[in-house]
């Protein structure tokens, strides 16, 4: 008779219920713990920066400008970046949210003052809102890797802004509708490949995944907004 088998040790069998998990399996305790966070702080910031949006729509502020936009937004991401395991980390998060809000507010103004504005807004909100959905549901289910397309996603991001400041500087409609398009896909990309990041153990920082997955979702509305108002006549 042969003898049975050893048993495998605890980190063995760690390793086998990693490679045999089926479909719909729980994530381990530390995966559910940055989920929880990181989706609890992505729901508390969209809700800010929208309410920061509404009031910037309200009171009719103009828009800061591309300089002040660049500058602000990679000042505030770089300072989320050196505090994310501080205190002042959440301060962070919500002052690179807030202002993100008060630059979508001139967007918005622009966009209902078109005929059928407040249809696209709601058009673009819902698409983003189910996108999102859709991608992060199918990473948890499936626990798919796509940490491959980090490379491709961060050259097609630094091509997509050059490309749309050019757009702006040039007055080019088509290239910033092309970008628009481009920044979209990307989006999609990023919210597939920060999601299996956390799913997988490659993000354990709740506060950076929220930061990923925020401007991933801001970029897509917003790419989303400029396509569907395209037959938005100027009035």
């Amino acid at each position: 008779m042969n003898p049975s088998p050893a048993p495998l040790p605890p980190q063995g069998q760690q390793h086998l219920a990693a490679v045999a998990t089926p479909l719909g399996v729980s994530h381990s305790d530390d995966v559910k713990r940055v989920l929880r966070n990181t989706y609890a702080l992505l729901a508390m910031t969209l809700l800010f920066s929208a309410g920061v949006a509404m009031m910037t729509l309200t009171l009719k502020l103009p828009a800061p400008g591309l300089v002040v936009t660049l500058a602000g937004y990679f000042g505030l991401l770089y300072a989320v970046h050196k505090l994310q395991n501080s205190a002042w980390a959440l301060a962070a998060v919500f002052a690179l949210t807030g202002f993100m809000g008060y630059t979508l507010g001139p967007l918005m103004t622009q966009t209902l003052a078109h005929a059928g504005g407040a249809q696209t807004v709601a058009m673009a909100l819902a698409a983003t809102g189910a996108t999102f959905l859709a991608l992060s549901s199918y990473v948890l289910l499936t626990r798919r890797d796509f940490s491959f397309l980090g490379g491709f996603l961060f050259i097609g991001m630094v091509i997509a802004v050059i490309a749309g400041i050019a757009a702006v500087f040039m007055q080019i409609p088509a290239l910033g509708l092309a970008v628009s398009a481009m920044v979209a896909l990307l989006s999609a990309g990023l919210i597939l490949f920060e999601t299996s990041r956390i799913v997988n153990g490659g993000e354990t920082n709740y506060v950076m995944a929220t930061v990923s997955l925020y401007v991933s979702v801001f970029n897509l509305f917003t790419s989303l907004l400029s396509l569907l108002g395209i037959g938005g006549p100027n009035e």
